[in-house]
């Protein structure tokens, strides 16, 4: 069973409340703008009503309609307390903007002049003079939690002055209330669109929540569609931004961005110094046994460029892809470097990643480890390895540091990863990439080769042989949960192996079809600005179906009978 969430102690539980109404130009969304404050972190953003629980909120438990705290509780994954955050969502609104989620006595909706009534009751509420069941019971009213669905959990940041654990609701606003500011909290109300409030022509200050839910929100053309969708939801989960620097200045990353895994690793504690970006010839330190130097030859195939790793401790260090042979790049390696390494390996041969081995063994006198690729197409012609390392073969650089080849044919025949026994960590080359799937280019790279070996890492993780808890890429930053990344990327190639008979069996009538008009067919997903790479890729996934006799070549491709 997956384990409940538990608010860090550091870390104040609130709740907020996103509502909606249908207005001329479609779905509108309720924001308030935040007093300007000195040493707020919010002072002046544009957010949804909301703010921390009150102890007393439990108290309200009993004048509650339309919710009850097990399944309140059960929907948030809490083992209990659940409606608290739901009673504290409605509180806080009706305390900054004045609508209010309730019923009469006679359980109709509450009348708008009975809630604009109310208004001495925001102050004391907010000044902790009252509480919601004494309104409840003064009034005779009910909170209304019955249109209420929850949308998302979020957790702000370590390292941050004030952490917030809050759960968002949404629900569409009271028909027939007016919103009005408390002057306090919220010094203006707006009703804007998704797209008006994060357009650049209101200015607005949001926080990384609110950006993420507004453009949520902008696909959705009305109340109806949005409510429906989260109430839809099997599963809410906790998104916790993280902080960094990006060009120099602090920055947020969320869980979806490619930095995200490797900064709560270098930077757990939230002191917002780790890198969002990949430049070129900085010394990155991912463990004190593993630096990262990113190589200047960004470009489509490359990304933002290719890594080099230095592995070691003491006075044995190696390098694990070298890269281009680009003068700036060898003495970058050379000045990081602690001392003369004693190999340096390549764990394949194409043009981006092993032609510095030359310059840099002239230069240290290392020797060169690295396996020939059987197809000539495409690779380093100058690369002449000293040592070509066997599947399984161990490099001890230290007491308690051990790298193993593991030898993954498919992206390329000669390709070898290579696993650091200690820190479960295995440097992938090209084999796994980080946000993307790798081109398969016959005649070198194999389909079949290249599934295998995915499996291969699969199974040597479950069987204990080799556990994978990082992955260090060839080009982008280090990737989290290994299996889960092998098992997506195994599930892609089979989608796509499916699609591709699925394109065969289609076209049966028009014979044998040229690999250029399959292409488009099967990659209808992919710009056609990628058809050519593509297309590789294609070849590749033909040529397995054929070594299977599931697809036949004759001038073209065609389906096997």
């Amino acid at each position: 069973m997956k384990p409940l969430h538990e608010t860090p102690s550091d870390a104040r539980r609130a709740a907020s409340l996103i509502l909606l109404r249908d207005g001329a130009a479609g779905l509108e969304v309720l924001m308030l703008r935040r007093a300007e404050r000195a040493g707020d972190m919010r002072s002046g953003v544009a957010v949804f009503p909301g703010g921390v629980l009150d102890p007393r909120d439990r108290e309200a438990h009993a004048c509650v309609h339309g919710a009850d705290d097990a399944t309140m509780s059960a929907r948030l994954g809490l083992p209990s307390g659940g409606l608290d955050y739901a009673i504290a969502a409605v509180r806080e609104t009706f305390e900054e903007v004045g609508l209010l989620l309730a019923r009469g006595a006679g359980g109709q909706a509450v009348e708008p002049g009975a809630v604009a009534a109310l208004a001495p009751w925001r102050d004391r509420l907010q000044a902790g003079e009252a509480s919601m069941p004494m309104l409840c019971q003064a009034a005779g009213l009910t909170l209304d939690l019955s249109g209420l669905a929850y949308y998302s959990h979020w957790l702000t940041p370590p390292g941050t002055p004030k952490r917030f654990d809050t759960r968002f609701f949404v629900t569409a606003a009271p028909a027939g209330q007016q919103a009005e500011a408390d002057l306090g909290e919220a010094v203006e109300l707006m009703w804007l669109t998704p797209a008006e409030a994060l357009s650049r022509e209101r200015g607005l200050k949001l926080l990384a929540v609110t950006e993420v839910t507004l453009k949520e929100l902008s696909a959705f053309p009305n109340t109806a569609a949005a409510l429906a969708a989260a109430r839809a939801r099997t599963a809410v989960p906790l998104v916790m931004p993280r902080r960094a620097v990006r060009g120099g200045k602090p920055t947020v990353v969320l869980p979806h961005e490619l930095p995200y895994a490797e900064i709560g690793r270098l930077d757990p504690a939230g002191r917002a110094d780790a890198a969002a970006e990949l430049v070129p010839g900085r010394v990155v330190w991912l463990s004190p046994n593993v630096a990262r130097i990113t190589a200047p030859n960004p470009g489509p195939m490359t990304g933002p460029g290719t890594n080099s790793y230095l592995v070691g401790q003491g006075e044995r260090w190696v390098v694990i892809d070298p890269g281009p042979a680009i003068e700036a790049h060898v003495q970058a390696l050379q000045a990081a470097l602690p001392v003369r390494p004693v190999a340096i390996l390549a764990t394949h041969t194409h043009r981006d990643h092993s032609p510095a081995a030359a310059p840099l063994a002239a230069a240290t006198g290392a020797p060169v480890w690295g396996r020939l690729a059987s197809h000539p197409m495409w690779q380093d012609e100058s690369f002449r390895p000293d040592h070509e390392p066997a599947d399984g073969e161990r490099l001890v650089l230290g007491e308690g540091l051990t790298l193993h080849a593991v030898h993954t044919p498919g992206h390329a025949s000669n390709h070898v990863c290579w696993w650091l026994e200690q820190e479960s960590l295995l440097f992938t080359g090209d084999h796994l990439m980080q946000g993307s799937t790798v081109v398969i280019n016959p005649p070198d790279g194999d389909m079949a080769a290249y599934l295998r070996s995915l499996r291969a890492l699969r199974a040597a993780h479950d069987d204990g042989a080799r556990p994978l808890h990082w992955l260090a890429p060839g080009h982008g930053f280090l990737v989290a949960e290994p299996p889960a990344v092998i098992d997506a990327l195994v599930a892609h190639r089979l989608r796509r192996e499916a699609k591709v008979e699925a394109v065969l069996q289609a076209v049966r009538a028009e014979g044998a079809l040229p690999l250029e008009t399959l292409v488009p067919r099967v990659y209808d997903d992919v710009p056609p600005a990628l058809h050519g790479v593509a297309a590789r890729s294609l070849l590749a996934h033909l040529l397995k179906l054929e070594a299977e006799g599931r697809a036949v070549q004759q001038g073209g491709w065609r389906a096997s009978a």
